[in-house]
């Protein structure tokens, strides 16, 4: 037996490039599949002996089952024990507490194969999916691939309580998160070693809702996620607790939903091209220089036509505020290289703030012309705000980079 080792905190600032995932000693094992299990004295010996047959025949380099046993209180450590005992290619791990993402968690931190997966003990999904899984984890093509019953090709037999209840959780997780997997909760996903080390220490979950938090996290870093289509026949034994795991798996997505509205989810460091740097104060100042010409003249052609009919105080809020939403989406992805929607949201309502502050300096420098001046031309007012904007944009530049974007300017992307 076996204690579960904590899981490796890595820098998640970085990502290595992907290489075919293959160790230096070709008897190491390329996968390891992990079978988390649970008072499942019936279903295991039958499980893993098929599982361990099916990869003896067909896959094409060695390979390791890991048994994580999380807290059971039947047989089922016995059994283990036995298979692993009998079997080479078989260990087994025992918790002292139960939850399938604790399971997970433990055997993929300890595993020293390139390519980690999970099967369903009851192995409901067809094994003939799983070289199609993981060879594109081997060859680096990807960094998850999960398996689906819900893309063109698969084959589900399931009563309609569980279709029913699969598709709405999955649609939930579209209208709510905008995921762009389509089966979060198919027991039957793979991710490359140097990809799990680095998502794992980001995960809370350790109990159903794991995969769909390791899947969120990863597709908001920009990760590649693969999915195979696959034969899946509903195990009618199943013991899963649907009221229970329909409750928690809400609370899980209302969590992540709150991160990804503060900004708080940590995944873009994560990013697979992260290891180009961000961009350098010079190429930083070329870029908002260039974004900072295209705003200025919208904003001066957008107070052009706004000032007849709104008045100048009014034409230039809207302008600005116009302009301002579009210039930092510009600055986030050109000027500072962040990509995706991580943080987005914070990003924007600092932006604001800054946006602010160049109303009071430009509307400002507007109220102190028409007190000088009454009747000054609209020319003249062109030339006061062309000032007061580059006054403003110098202040919005030291903004950004100190402020509304100063983990890329510093240069972490985390």
């Amino acid at each position: 037996m076996q204690k579960a080792a904590p899981a490796t905190v890595c820098d998640p600032d970085r990502l290595p490039d992907r290489s075919p995932a293959l160790p230096a000693d070709p008897s190491a094992p390329v996968l390891d599949v992990v079978v988390p299990v649970f008072n499942e004295e019936r279903d295991l010996e039958p499980g893993v002996r098929r599982l361990h047959a099916h990869l003896r025949d067909t896959f094409p380099y060695p390979f390791r089952i890991t048994v994580a046993d999380n807290a059971s209180t039947d047989a089922t450590p016995r059994i283990a024990a036995r298979l692993a005992a009998e079997l080479p290619e078989v260990r087994w791990l025992r918790l002292a507490e139960k939850g399938r993402g604790r399971a997970l968690r433990a055997a993929w931190s300890q595993s020293p194969a390139p390519v980690l997966a999970y099967v369903d003990v009851d192995l409901s999904t067809g094994l003939s999916a799983l070289l199609p899984l993981v060879a594109p984890l081997i060859s680096g093509h990807s960094d998850l691939a999960i398996g689906t019953r819900l893309a063109p090709g698969a084959r589900v037999v399931r009563g309609p309580k569980r279709e029913f209840v699969s598709r709405c959780y999955n649609a939930l997780l579209r209208s709510t998160l905008a995921v762009g997997f389509s089966d979060a909760q198919c027991g039957f996903k793979a991710v490359r070693r140097e990809v799990a080390e680095r998502l794992l220490p980001l995960v809370r979950d350790a109990e159903w809702f794991f995969d769909t938090e390791l899947l969120v996290i990863a597709e908001r870093a920009g990760l590649r996620i693969h999915e195979v289509p696959v034969d899946w026949v509903d195990d009618p034994d199943s013991r899963v607790d649907l009221r229970a795991t329909a409750l928690a798996d809400l609370r899980g997505i209302a969590r992540l939903g709150r991160a990804l509205a503060r900004g708080t989810l940590p995944p873009a460091g994560l990013r697979a091209g992260a290891d180009a740097p961000p961009p350098g104060l010079v190429a930083q100042l070329w870029r908002f220089a260039a974004v900072g010409a295209v705003s200025t003249l919208g904003h001066l052609l957008l107070y052009a036509a706004l000032r007849p009919a709104a008045g100048a105080q009014l034409a230039n809020a809207l302008a600005l505020l116009v302009c301002a939403v579009g210039n930092t989406a510009a600055n986030r992805r050109l000027t500072f290289g962040l990509r995706g929607r991580g943080g987005a949201l914070g990003h924007h309502l600092r932006g604001l703030a800054v946006f602010l502050l160049g109303l009071a300096l430009t509307g400002g420098a507007l109220a102190a012309l028409h007190r000088l001046a009454p009747g000054a031309a609209r020319g003249t007012e062109l030339a006061v705000l062309v000032a007061a904007n580059l006054a403003a944009t110098l202040l919005r530049f030291v903004l950004l980079r100190a402020w509304v974007f100063r983990a890329a300017a510093g240069g972490s992307r985390a």
